[in-house]
């Protein structure tokens, strides 16, 4: 098993939670981790600068398709952040329970 992280943001805590719960209960992921950041970025040809909240979402590289369509089709952005970064390394408990707790 390759795990990984999978990166995206939402605009607000109550949209972050509700696609954080529904990750976990579809099974697509072990840990979903919340985190309040702002955000500066290019949009429309425009600078912006938002407060929103990022999702740290642990699980295997071979859900990864299945987790950027689950996003896609829960998230309030026309085009959401979706990244993932593999894990290089870890300690094995840890992924074992990533393993154990992803479909």
């Amino acid at each position: 098993m390759k795990a990984c992280i999978v990166i995206t943001t939402c605009s607000g805590r109550k949209q972050a939670e509700t696609l954080a719960k529904s990750i976990i209960e579809e099974k697509l992921a072990a840990c979903v981790q919340l985190s309040d950041i702002s955000s500066f970025y290019r949009w429309d040809g425009k600078l912006c600068h938002e407060d929103e909240v990022k999702l740290l979402i642990k699980t295997r590289e071979e859900f990864y398709d299945q987790l950027e369509k689950h996003i896609s089709a829960n998230h309030e952005y026309d085009l959401p952040q979706i990244i993932m970064l593999p894990i290089a390394k870890g300690s094995a408990a840890y992924l074992g329970w990533i393993e154990e707790n992803t479909v």
